[in-house]
């Protein structure tokens, strides 16, 4: 995990999105077998599909900011995100639409 957020909807990294965007932190999931022997996630090559939100961009009249805040871990589509990395950090810049759900 990334210590790049701070408190309010910017990202300590120096990140705000713009209109309809979240930036995401991708939760990088291992799958372990039945007998115990993990597999991690760069053995299956498949992206992630939930993160942690990091910073949440204003919105706009037409499509307002969806009930999420900061620090929630949401599950998103597959292939939505725009991929960028900051210190050596891979995160994710997703539309408001792309976001399915909120873990409670």
């Amino acid at each position: 995990m990334t210590k790049c957020c701070s408190k309010g909807n910017t990202c300590s990294c120096g990140l705000q999105p713009l209109g309809e965007n979240v930036l995401v932190e991708p939760i990088e999931e291992e799958t372990t077998t039945a007998s115990g022997i993990v597999i991690p996630d760069t053995a299956t090559k498949e992206k992630p599909m939930r993160g942690k939100i990091l910073a949440i961009g204003p919105g706009t009249k037409e499509n307002p900011v969806p009930d999420v805040k900061q620090g929630d871990i949401v599950v998103f589509t597959k292939y939505a995100p725009t991929e960028i990395k900051i210190s050596g950090n891979d995160l994710y810049i997703l539309d408001f639409k792309s976001l399915l759900a909120v873990e409670k």
